[in-house]
């Protein structure tokens, strides 16, 4: 819980201060999970502290939520391209994804339990980041994320908005995403580990290395 405090204050996720008149402050939870390897065992534990969206009002702090997430057969054709081609398959892991989304519309949040800064009881949290469980969150992340890559070389599939494409001097280099986990492949391990120093660049991410496991389907 504290790291992932100190991740949201390096963000500048909020900024504290005096709730208008005029508007709501919604509430916010801490959530726990453990994460499994394939086998079973568990990985790591995760916490997230979790902004209660339910209680977010249509044309008032959200209005469009749609996201395109990556096709479970978009998934399947790309490993099985890669298996026929001889290509290989590396993995990353974006680390508190949505902090990357920027908050479009004017939101207040309450203090997060545990947390609240006793000098300042009366004061709440007016976003500036997208938080986990806001609506838009899902969706501000992945245009933050395709704009980068569009800006910088690639191109979006007309079957599926959450592959991309890149031509390069070596053949063409590909990432697909799903939400905060991405599949890359392509002709060229340099090309490869260019686009992963590239992705570390803008956002923080982490190395899983070769694809090993990705929603269900091992990979050996």
């Amino acid at each position: 819980m504290d790291e992932e405090m100190v991740a949201l204050d390096a963000n500048a996720t909020w900024e504290l201060v005096v709730l208008p008149e005029n508007k709501k402050a919604i509430g916010c939870k801490w959530v726990y999970k453990v994460k499994h390897n394939a086998d079973g065992s568990v990985n790591r534990y995760k916490v997230r502290l979790v902004a209660k969206g339910y209680a977010q009002t249509y044309g008032i702090n959200y209005v469009e939520t749609y996201c395109s997430l990556a096709k479970m057969t978009t998934i399947r054709a790309i490993i099985a391209m890669a298996v026929t081609k001889g290509w290989s398959l590396h993995q990353m892991d974006v680390k508190n994804v949505f902090l990357h989304g920027d908050l479009q519309e004017e939101m207040y949040m309450e203090q997060p339990p545990g947390y609240v800064d006793q000098t300042h009881l009366n004061l709440v949290c007016r976003l500036k980041k997208v938080l986990y469980g806001l609506k838009q969150a899902p969706r501000a992340w992945l245009d933050k994320i395709g704009q980068y890559l569009v800006t910088n070389g690639f191109q979006t599939s007309n079957v599926d908005f959450s592959l991309y494409v890149k031509k390069t001097n070596h053949g063409i280099v590909i990432i697909v995403i799903y939400v905060n986990d991405l599949i890359i492949t392509g002709d060229s391990d340099a090309d490869i580990f260019d686009l992963k120093k590239f992705l570390k660049q803008k956002f923080e991410m982490k190395d899983l290395g070769e694809l090993h496991y990705f929603f269900g389907i091992e990979v050996i």
